[in-house]
């Protein structure tokens, strides 16, 4: 199986690489820039070569970029959607330049505004931002783009899927690249599926499959929930600290269905090895055997999640 973790490319691109296999990952998620900063330049062409040769080595595969947070693709005519679509083309470009295999995006809020227009507008942004892209970059482009379900707070497009499908369905006829899907377990949960226990599970999978298609979600975000079901709210626990908790994702990591997704943490480091605790606990949950479940100890580090009820 794949899984990784979000590292930082700070200092230098690679260093990105080589956290992730000092914390034993196989995949692994970067941002190709601040992520709070509208301003951005490509990375050297040398910190390129490292970071391949060192996903080369050690079987990095898939490499996943997430946009700036700045970003909303969904935003009315004016300044934030001009800057929005320069930077999301900025993203692509870097992304290919890198060798990049996935591209995550928020679809973006659309306040003040219809949803209807909200997709709209998300869908003719990724099409300008790919028609502005330089074209020596496309060639042999290799490069997916992948929707991003939300937690549904307010404004927020993709709290539900079928917003999801529908942006995929509008932009796909005006870029060369695929568009597809990635889930947050996090999101899933606190937009209202109980995926803590296998009917919730059930239902996530046929909801997916329903609207997006499973084969069309290569990649998932592995976070525990810190807010109650469907409260919309995007906070994000330790593994086995928040309401999935060890037994959902253990139930989750083994599913016939999911095994073949690259599953890769956006965690918190609330303190020095919580990164390494939650790729351990990922790895320990791939196995049939519930002994193996992780224990509230000082190997572990990670404490039991706050959950009310219990996983069936």
């Amino acid at each position: 199986m794949r899984i990784g973790i979000h590292t930082s490319i700070a200092g230098a691109l690679d260093r990105a690489a080589l956290k992730a296999i000092e914390l034993g990952a196989n995949t692994f998620q970067i941002f190709s820039a601040s992520p709070r900063m509208w301003r951005t330049k490509a990375p050297g062409l040398e910190y390129v070569k490292r970071l391949k040769d060192l996903r080369q080595k050690h079987d990095l595969t898939p490499l996943v970029i997430h946009d700036s947070y700045l970003i909303n693709l969904a935003a009315a005519p004016g300044i934030v959607r001009e800057k929005s679509i320069d930077a999301f083309r900025g993203e692509i470009e870097r992304a290919l330049l890198i060798g990049a295999d996935y591209l995550v995006t928020h679809p973006g809020n659309y306040k003040g505004m219809t949803v209807e227009q909200g997709m709209l507008n998300v869908a003719e942004a990724m099409a300008l931002a790919w028609h502005s892209v330089d074209p020596a970059l496309k060639t042999n482009a290799r490069l997916a783009i992948l929707l991003e379900n939300t937690a549904g707070a307010g404004a927020q497009l993709g709290g539900n899927f079928a917003e999801l499908a529908t942006i995929r369905n509008l932009a796909s006829p005006y870029l060369d690249i695929p568009i597809a899907y990635c889930l947050d377990t996090c999101h899933c949960y606190v937009s209202g599926f109980d995926i803590a226990n296998e009917r919730g599970l059930k239902k996530l999978l046929e909801a997916v499959e329903e609207h997006l298609g499973l084969t069309h979600v290569p990649v998932m975000h592995a976070n525990d929930a810190k807010t109650a079901l469907g409260s919309h709210l995007d906070r994000h626990a330790h593994i086995g600290a928040g309401y999935i908790g060890f037994e959902g994702f253990r139930r989750i990591l083994n599913h016939p269905r999911l095994r073949d997704k690259a599953f890769i943490l956006e965690t918190p480091v609330d303190k020095p090895g919580d990164d390494l605790r939650n790729v351990q606990a990922l790895k320990e949950l791939v196995s049939p055997k519930r002994s193996s479940i992780p224990k509230k100890s000082s190997r572990s580090g990670i404490a039991s999640g706050p959950r009310t009820h219990r996983s069936t």
